[in-house]
């Protein structure tokens, strides 16, 4: 079974553009336990939708977990942190705003949202496919 994520970068340290231009990344630096959990939890094949945090303040683009979690190079050894490995699928026709978010009725419970500081997080599938709408 296919499940759904959203991850947070600021533009200006690792942007879409940065992302498509590489062709895949190993989604390091987490230091958050409960977004180590997701990262966890996240299996090839995953859609993760790509949000640009900060200053644009809206999800971008569409990117596939690639390899499932192992330890994050960037962490100490044996400290427990882990990266996934992260494809680019495609850019939304056009950015959904976190605006667009706040004011759509289907996404009030979303993690963007209850938890805005959170990097990583899990999406019901029909809040994935309200912002995938919303992008299109």
């Amino acid at each position: 079974m296919m499940n759904f994520w959203l991850v947070k970068s600021e533009p200006a340290a690792y942007s879409w553009a940065d992302f498509t231009r590489d062709g895949h990344t190993d989604w390091t630096g987490v230091r958050n336990f409960q977004a180590r959990n997701f990262l966890q939890q996240m299996q090839p094949g995953d859609l993760v939708l790509f949000y640009h945090s900060v200053t644009d303040k809206q999800v971008v683009g569409v990117a596939e977990v690639a390899q499932p979690a192992a330890p994050d190079a960037t962490a100490a050894p044996d400290s427990g942190w882990v990266a996934v490995q992260l494809r680019p699928q495609q850019a939304l026709a056009q950015p959904v705003s976190l605006a667009q978010i706040k004011q759509d009725i289907r996404l009030n419970n979303i993690g963007l949202l209850r938890q805005s500081r959170l990097s990583v997080m899990g999406l019901r599938p029909e809040e994935f496919d309200a912002i995938l709408e919303l992008g299109s």
